[in-house]
């Protein structure tokens, strides 16, 4: 027979218990973690978010007391009364922080049963994640997981409370706005009211936080949930939340203190302190030394070293004219064998506009005076594993009617990164040798100076790099039309070891460039009012410079938390398949809730055939 709670209070976390509470008499409460009968004794660990704490139940001292207890099974809800006694010395848990301490029970209150679970939350070994998702409200009993979201609530209060110190207001942005498609496919959501028409669900707030500066509020921020309609991956999610923020009178260098101020507030939360300011790289820098715009810092740059090889030698390598040769240092890997020089080569792949030299012996042994040139430009010491990429061919450079891409070539491009990607696979790939994986390192970067535009050759047009509120910069305005691919935006991303933290920019609050843009982006006056027209005529009304920035939340507990993928830092997420275990969703729904919104579902064999 269950018990009622009635007016019995807690006085303490299971956790909390120490060797100076011995003697008082406390009310625990939470669930059974585990039970163990040994005849007259019965011992129970009583857990909740805050810890365990071990109940004895002594037959000899009230034998009723210690049949109830006998009952008990794992995951069940109860409350114990009882005496906080220090354990003698031969049986201190040293494992746990109240293993100095055991409650002596007085009272049991059964408070709920549990079915057996499918796994326990102590378990050792984990089920398959399916079922750990399925079975959601178990999983999250887990310890790991308690520490998880205990730490996202720490890091996010931590950043609030920041932001809120340096002036900015916390507002909230509409859920349910218009589509206005860029991008990621939109979440739509069906009007009754309005049959035929569709809210969408906000992939980001950016008009709305553009709209809040030109109103006057100066600093706005929100931690707030997005919604994108795309593929998923481990550290992707079709809802997710963002730390948004915008500023009004902003220079990149002042949004980037803002961002190092409540990131090292939230890497102090996690109990970490990191370096500020974070050092900053141009694109192209990142593009030539990394072979990525979100280069991991924690293995060395690469180099370009076609200035060591005599044309004579490039001609017997059969490197194309004009293309780079980009030597990759991988340090403290030591002498490989045949098998595992191999084995890079499935690492690097088919690319049809880089090769790969893997065989440094060989080429020290053809072209010692080159390779000498090459390891000591890019600083490569003995045991250091270095290889060569280089251009498989001469690639001609794309022209449209804007003009030519931008400095960093597409061919160049291609070869760097084809080797920033074999960069980053062999420093995986040793990372038990040199060690610099395995450190808590957090290597911070500012990676500015993007380019404004992007060739899209399936359009065969230029498209946003960023997205088509984004300020040029001013020394390019005169090249919008003349020379698109040359133009850089007044964009900048923040990154971790290799993780795209943020992306950010200053915006255009001049309706003449925003015009310029959207017709450099093949969009007509038309179109362009029909799509953001309320956005377009709020920049009539004295919009002042304003620019931002957001970063994924998730993604950031996820790297504090040293998890995998972010299904380990949010309560409730969906799987790789966008699918809600736990509540089946998502799911049909009825004809009446249909005909309501005036829509009609299409079977997949009808929607095929008429496609």
């Amino acid at each position: 027979m269950l018990d009622f709670l009635g007016d019995l209070r807690r006085t303490h976390m299971c956790g909390a218990l120490r060797a100076s509470h011995a003697g008082e008499r406390v009310v625990l409460m939470g669930w059974v973690n585990r039970r163990r009968d040994l005849g007259n004794l019965l011992f129970v660990d009583l857990r909740d978010r805050n810890g365990i704490t071990q109940a004895v139940f002594n037959r000899e001292f009230d034998q009723a007391l210690h049949e109830k207890a006998s009952g008990l099974r794992s995951e069940y809800v109860v409350a114990v009364t009882g005496t906080v006694k220090q354990r003698d010395p031969a049986t201190v848990n040293k494992n746990i922080p109240t293993g100095e301490v055991e409650l002596v029970a007085h009272e049991l209150r059964v408070l709920n049963e549990s079915k057996t679970p499918p796994f326990l939350p102590g378990e050792a070994v984990l089920p398959n994640e399916e079922a750990r998702l399925k079975y959601r409200y178990i999983d999250l009993r887990r310890e790991r997981m308690q520490f998880n979201i205990e730490l996202r609530h720490k890091v996010a209060l931590a950043i609030r409370q920041h932001l809120a110190g340096q002036g900015f207001f916390e507002i909230e942005t509409p859920f349910m706005t218009r589509s206005t498609p860029e991008g990621a496919r939109d979440y739509l959501v069906p009007s009754r009211v309005y049959p035929g028409s569709f809210y969408a669900l906000p992939q980001s707030p950016q008009l709305f936080k553009q709209i809040l500066m030109i109103s006057g509020f100066d600093k706005y921020f929100q931690i707030v949930r997005c919604f994108r309609d795309e593929d998923l991956r481990a550290d992707r999610q079709p809802e997710f939340t963002q730390i948004d923020l915008e500023m009004t009178f902003p220079t990149p260098d002042r949004v980037f203190e803002v961002v190092e101020g409540f990131l090292a507030a939230a890497w102090d939360a996690a109990g970490c302190a990191i370096q500020t300011p974070f050092p900053r790289m141009t694109y192209d820098q990142a593009i030539r030394l990394y072979g990525s715009d979100k280069p991991d810092l924690r293995l060395p740059a690469m180099a370009d070293v076609r200035e060591c090889f005599a044309s004579q030698d490039l001609a017997a390598l059969r490197i194309a004219e004009n293309t780079p040769v980009v030597a990759i240092r991988i340090p403290k890997v030591g002498e490989l064998s045949r098998k595992e020089r191999d084995d890079i080569k499935p690492l690097f792949g088919e690319r049809k506009q880089a090769r790969l030299f893997e065989d440094s012996k060989r080429l020290e042994k053809s072209f010692p005076q080159a390779m000498e040139k090459a390891r000591a430009k890019c600083g490569a010491e003995a045991g250091d594993l270095l290889v060569l990429v280089a251009g498989n061919g001469q690639v001609p450079e794309h022209k449209s009617e804007g003009g030519v891409k931008p400095e960093v070539k597409q061919h160049d491009h291609a070869v760097f990164t084809a080797a920033g990607a074999l960069r980053v696979a062999l420093g995986q790939k040793y990372a038990e040798r040199h060690g610099a994986f395995q450190q808590r390192e957090f290597r911070f970067l500012w990676v500015t100076d993007f380019p404004m535009f992007e060739w899209d050759e399936e359009g065969k047009r230029w498209a946003a790099a960023h997205h088509p509120f984004t300020s040029p910069q001013e020394r390019d305005m005169d090249k919008l039309e003349s020379d698109p691919g040359a133009v850089r935006a007044l964009a900048y991303d923040v990154v971790l070891n290799g993780t795209e933290l943020g992306s950010g920019s200053i915006r255009i609050h001049r309706q003449d460039i925003q015009k310029k843009i959207f017709h450099a982006l093949g969009m007509t006056d038309e179109e362009a009012r029909q799509r953001f027209g309320f956005f377009l005529e709020a920049l009539e009304y004295g919009t002042p410079p304003h620019g931002g920035i957001a970063l994924g939340l998730d993604r950031i507990v996820m790297i504090l938390a040293g998890a995998e993928s972010l299904r380990e830092v949010i309560p409730f997420p969906k799987t790789a398949k966008a699918i809600d275990m736990m509540v089946d969703a998502p799911t049909p729904v009825s004809e009446a809730q249909l005909r309501d919104l005036g829509i009609q579902v299409r079977s997949a064999a009808r929607k095929q055939a008429s496609e």
